[in-house]
């Protein structure tokens, strides 16, 4: 089930974290001041006209998800603002969005980061708004226990071949038989008995014991214990063909964005509640800690050797056909 909404945002929001004003007006005299005494200036009342710079639209894509909510909230909310560049906000589900991403949709757009070599020849990695899991991160789950060992023998319910949860789940468990499944039908169906296993991600890994599911392996502690870094599931690609200078806009943009929503944590969850899925304001608070933190300002160093390492190991495991080439911006 694909979720497509276009939030627009209000143009009489206040602003933060920008320069004074929106924009992007030039006030133009054809003569000087000094040139004019009061007394003539009163007499001509020289018209003023204002000219009005180009606005350049950027569009921008994220799951709706409370996580993605809470870090785009500055910019969606018009409290961040860029002079000279207008936001759209367009919601899709993750594995919509690494699929819309290959066919170059959107100028920033959230991905796995298991889809990333598909698009790194037209997108780069922004260093802000990951989402990374420091010692947790997606699940299998199961109405009954399973061993690791025999979990690896049956079928699992997916929430899509490209996403990360999909790469971490083959480096476990390779050759494991699998079957996509939306991943907010995962647990119904699993419940249903159509599978015996699930492969969960987003708040489910806070809710899946409220619906009597059993954890059977939680993929990023596995990743840490064998890796000893923390687990890189989503981050932001932006357009190279943008150009180095609003790259830089719209990077620190996110980055402010992001900010300002930790920094008014209360408002920024009380607008991310509406995308929360089930979850109470204390677990929506929760998972929102999880997964918009300080490495979501920055992954760090052992972040963004994550990324390479999952990507190469990926590779190397022949589940990513193509040579990954990670650049950040």
């Amino acid at each position: 089930m694909n979720v497509e909404t276009q939030l627009a945002a209000s143009p009489f929001a206040p602003s933060t974290y920008t320069a004074d004003g929106d924009a992007a007006s030039r006030v133009s005299t054809p003569h000087s001041a000094f040139e004019l005494s009061l007394s003539n200036m009163q007499e001509l009342m020289i018209p003023m006209s204002t000219v009005s710079a180009p606005v350049r639209e950027i569009a921008v894509a994220h799951s709706p998800d409370s996580d993605d909510a809470f870090m785009f909230y500055g910019l969606a909310t018009n409290k961040v603002r860029v002079p000279g560049l207008h936001f759209t906000h367009t919601l899709c589900d993750i594995e919509t969005l690494n699929q819309k991403a290959q066919e170059g949709v959107y100028d920033v757009t959230a991905v796995s980061f298991h889809a990333y070599p598909y698009i790194q020849d037209s997108y780069a990695l922004m260093s802000c708004g990951g989402s990374v899991g420091d010692g947790y991160g997606p699940m299998i789950v199961s109405p009954r226990p399973f061993s690791q060992t025999e979990i690896k023998k049956i079928k699992i319910a997916v929430p899509g071949k490209l996403t990360t949860a999909y790469l971490a789940l083959m480096l476990f468990a390779p050759g494991i038989e699998v079957e996509v499944v939306p991943f907010d039908q995962i647990i119904p169906q699993v419940l249903e008995g159509k599978y015996e296993a699930g492969l969960i991600i987003h708040e489910g890994q806070l809710t899946y014991g409220k619906s009597g599911l059993q954890r059977v392996v939680d993929l990023g502690k596995w990743w840490q214990k064998v890796t000893g870094l923390p687990l890189p599931l989503g981050g932001n690609a932006i357009r190279r063909s943008l150009g180095a200078e609003t790259i830089a806009s719209v990077s620190q943009a996110l980055r402010d964005s992001i900010q300002y929503a930790i920094d008014h944590r209360d408002e920024a969850l009380a607008y991310a509640m509406q995308f929360a899925r089930d979850l109470d304001t204390q677990l929506a608070d929760k998972f929102v800690g999880m997964y918009v933190n300080e490495r979501t300002l920055d992954y760090g160093d052992d972040g963004r050797e994550a990324v390479r390492r999952l990507l190469d190991m990926g590779h190397k495991a022949g589940i990513i056909p193509i040579t990954p080439r990670v650049q950040w911006v």
